[in-house]
Parts: C-alpha cells; structure tokens; sequence
C-alpha cells in the first residue's frame, strides 16, 4: 500500500478510536467515517451505506448526497443493483462504466436516467443473523476508481464494520439500562397499588406480559404511562 494510503489508514483508526471513546451517535459516526472516504478514496464523489434486513427491505443508513439514497431506493424497487448484491453475496461489486454494465438492467437504467453515476464500489459490511449491509463509493465518470481505489475501499470498509459494531454493542446496552429503569419504575407503581413486594411485583408484571402476549418492556411503559387495565382497579 502506498504511504500515502499508510497515513490515511492511521488517521482512520484513529477516528474509529475517537468514535468509540466518544459514544458518537451511530448514525453520526457512520457519516463521519463515509464522508472520510469520500475525500481520501481516489475518484469517488459520493458515499453511502445500505442495509438490508431479514425481510429483504433496502434502506438508505447515510449517504453524502441524495444520488446515493435515490440509488438505493431503486434497488429496493428492482431487487437488484451493485450494492445488494454486495450485501447479499458476500463481496466486493465493482462497476467500472453503468453505460456498459448490464448486469442489473432495471438499476442501469434507472441509474443512467435519473443520476450522472458511472462508476460504483460496494463492499459487504456484516452479517449479522437477520441483517447485512454495503459500504458504497460513486463516481461520475466511467473507471473512476484505480486499483488503489478498490484497495482502500477495503480498508474503509474493515473500519466501518469495526466502527458500526462497537456502536451498535453501546446502543443495545443504553437500550438495556434503559428497558431495566422503566421495568424498575413499573414494578414500582405495581408494588404501590398492591402492597406486594418487589419479587411479587415482577412476578405479576412476567404475568401479564404473558398473558397480553405483550412485551415485557412495552407492558412497563404503558403501566407507567397509566395505560394499562389495571390503572383505576387499586383505590387507595
């Protein structure tokens, strides 16, 4: 890798550090990252993240121009396009010139009607049970990314999985402390209208989430909120 290319990776590990020390936003860390490679990834003018979820839905995460998010939402109209197949087969997709590349027709000509992108690198990201997803370079000229392109492409793409992970573990635990103080607070209120204990209480509220066939957390935050059918059965 040429020393040049040396330094942007240093720069990038360092920001996937900063990320992670900061707690950034995930969305706001993912645009960060991608916007950085942008500017470094010879030839490429637009950047964007595509997600697709067990269901098969394809969806914009961030993008650096509305080109991208226009692209994917095409490929969630046709079911096919560089990026997907990217996140579907698990790989690398370079498009060299969308003029002469005809492996997604429908994108193709939705792409040459309707954006001036000519050239696409699309990297998988992870999978991850129910989702996987693309890191994915555009250009507006035809063969714009070289070979050092594609390989630093790579290395961005390391990075942002990386990056993307760390964020996702902080947001499933802020997700959990915060599941764990509204169970607290309605278990609680139950222990309040009852005069049961804190064992009984959870007990009763496990209950009803059975017996609603609703989710645990959900059942806590509609009690909370006085939502729930056992607001007005307690009279003090």
């Amino acid at each position: 890798m040429p020393d040049g290319n040396n330094t942007i990776v240093a720069e990038l590990a360092e920001l996937v550090a900063s990320i992670e020390r900061q707690s950034t936003a995930t969305e706001t860390g993912l645009q960060e990252l991608i916007e950085r490679g942008t500017a470094h990834v010879a030839g490429c003018q637009y950047a964007g993240i595509t997600l697709v979820d067990a269901g098969k839905a394809i969806t914009n995460v961030v993008a650096t121009h509305r080109y991208a998010t226009e692209l994917d939402a095409a490929q969630q109209r046709y079911r096919e396009g560089p990026c997907v197949a990217a996140a579907w087969e698990h790989h690398m997709m370079c498009v060299a010139d969308l003029g002469a590349d005809e492996r997604w027709p429908r994108y193709q000509q939705f792409a040459l009607e309707n954006t001036p992108i000519r050239s696409v690198l699309s990297y998988e990201l992870f999978v991850d049970g129910s989702t996987t997803a693309a890191l994915n370079f555009y250009a507006e000229q035809p063969h714009a990314f070289p070979d050092e392109s594609v390989e630093l492409g790579g290395v961005f793409a390391t990075h942002v999985a990386l990056a993307w992970s760390m964020m996702r573990r902080k947001d499933q635990f802020r997700s959990a402390l915060a599941s764990r103080d509204l169970i607290g607070q309605a278990k609680g209120v139950i222990m309040e209208r009852f005069n049961i204990d804190a064992v009984e209480a959870f007990e009763l509220l496990t209950r009803l989430s059975q017996q609603s066939n609703r989710k645990l957390i959900d059942l806590a935050e509609a009690l909370i909120e006085s939502e729930h059918p056992l607001k007005g059965r307690h009279r003090p």
